[in-house]
């Protein structure tokens, strides 16, 4: 659109992650530096983390770009990934052709990739961006990952590179194994004024086909303060200045220009309304809470509350309410790492607690079974024991032999077909015909001799 007008060969400020336009500021050149010592020197896990459009994903493109051909490497942009996916994608990212799609298959194929890759003289880089993304057992399963070692080295090289917020869930308790294991870790600041200013003119610059445009220290002054040192922020506000310039045929760009780009942009959605009680967060790295000296408390005057009128103090309140919701995060990040890990061990109780239940309405059901099996047992019992005389059960045999009837006529007239032989006379058969009871001397010269004779008692 501009490019022409402004004699540019491309528009500077695109958001696209291009490494030509890489300023290196302070910030920027020691992460780098820290990048390359860490995949140089093979050490453990490296970690960069840095505010929203700060510029990570910029600079991973340039250190790729600064790679020999000794290095493989498996890039991940999309983490949102349950472990078994997180396993896929690598393999994918390194042409894997799966063998099967059980986690120890993966895992043994990536295995055998990675000792081939070493035996070749190569190293496998994984860079996961986005690492913000990563839940608990994806962290977990990252660890596990390098586990794959020799006795010299590490079989892969892992650099996680996410939000500020990632450096709080490394600290939970349940990642102590995977936090011991970082041996490099950067914190990637916003820029500040000066290196706001060098960075405007270092893109224009770059992108300039004859006499570059620069932009006066009044005018990178205001986009600082707007931008907040955010280069994807600044990158924003200066193209929408070059459109705006173009539009009105101006060769410059002054701070009154600049003026009418916030409230465009403002009124767009495109950044948000700033109030007059919002302060500008600094550039550089929050001063630790211990090393900020108290403030004497003898030395604050106190106010009285009873002179403050009540529109001032509504006022006040209100103002100190919008200041909130504008510069504080909703939730206090310092207890970020106890409420997600209060939450997991919720879950857990959660879990264990149906697992419970689960079991006690299983024995239920077990138990009500058995006492119905228990129930039609007795009552069978009683029912056989109601039926036979002097309650005994009859065998199998004398029930067969005792059935159907014999006094029937027409069982005289006509035998059932195949029925069991009946015996001859059962009332002749009972009671057995009385014996000789045997004399106490019998009884002791059977027991000497061992000839077993069936004694009757007598019932008289």
């Amino acid at each position: 659109m501009y490019e022409a007008y402004f004699q540019l060969r491309e528009r500077p400020f695109a958001l696209s992650p291009d490494p030509d336009y890489l300023y290196p500021s302070r910030g920027h050149r020691e992460a780098l530096a820290y990048l390359r010592y860490g995949i140089e020197s093979q050490a453990g896990f490296v970690v960069i983390t840095g505010e929203i459009g700060s510029g990570k994903t910029t600079l991973l493109q340039a250190l790729l770009r600064g790679l020999d051909g000794q290095t493989t490497v498996v890039r991940l942009m999309n983490t949102l990934l349950e472990p078994i996916e997180l396993l896929e994608a690598i393999t994918i990212d390194l042409g894997i052709v799966p063998s099967g799609t059980s986690k120890p298959a993966l895992l043994r194929d990536l295995s055998m990739r990675l000792v081939e890759e070493r035996a070749a003289g190569r190293l496998v880089l994984l860079v996961i961006d986005e690492a913000q993304n990563l839940g608990l057992p994806a962290l977990e399963e990252i660890r596990m990952l390098s586990n794959l070692e020799t006795e010299k080295s590490k079989l892969i090289q892992i650099v996680l590179v996410g939000q500020p917020n990632l450096r709080q869930q490394l600290d939970l308790p349940r990642l102590e194994q995977l936090r011991q294991r970082i041996t490099v870790s950067y914190h990637l600041n916003a820029l500040d004024a000066d290196e706001t200013e060098a960075y405007i003119n270092h893109r224009l610059r770059r992108a300039a086909l004859g006499a570059p445009l620069q932009l006066r220290r009044e005018v990178t002054d205001r986009v600082h303060e707007r931008a907040r040192g955010v280069p994807r922020l600044v990158n924003v506000i200066c193209d929408a200045a070059l459109v705006f310039a173009y539009a009105e045929e101006r060769r410059g760009i002054d701070p009154a220009l600049m003026g009418e780009v916030f409230t465009e942009l403002e009124e767009t959605g495109v950044l948000r309304p700033i109030t007059a009680t919002t302060t500008v967060p600094p550039a550089a790295a929050p001063v630790p809470v211990a090393a900020a000296p108290p403030l004497p408390v003898a030395a604050a005057s106190p106010v009285p509350v009873a002179a403050a009128p009540v529109e001032e103090v509504s006022s006040f309140a209100e103002a100190s309410t919008e200041e909130r919701r504008v510069d504080e995060p909703a939730t206090d990040v310092r207890h970020v790492p106890e409420v997600l890990e209060h939450e997991s061990l919720l879950r857990a109780r959660e879990e264990q607690i149906a697992r419970r239940e689960r079991q006690l309405v299983e024995q239920q059901r077990v138990l009500a079974e058995e006492y119905r099996l228990f129930r039609a047992r007795h009552a069978r019992d009683l029912t056989r024991a109601a039926v036979e005389p002097h309650g005994r059960t009859p065998s199998p045999a004398t029930s067969a032999a005792a059935w159907p009837p014999l006094n029937g006529p027409a069982h005289a007239a006509a035998p059932a077909r195949n029925a069991p032989p009946q015996p001859a006379n059962l009332a002749a058969s009972w009671p057995p015909p009385e014996t000789a009871r045997p004399t106490f001397w019998r009884r002791v010269k059977n027991a000497l001799l061992g000839v077993p004779i069936a004694a009757v008692e007598d019932r008289r």
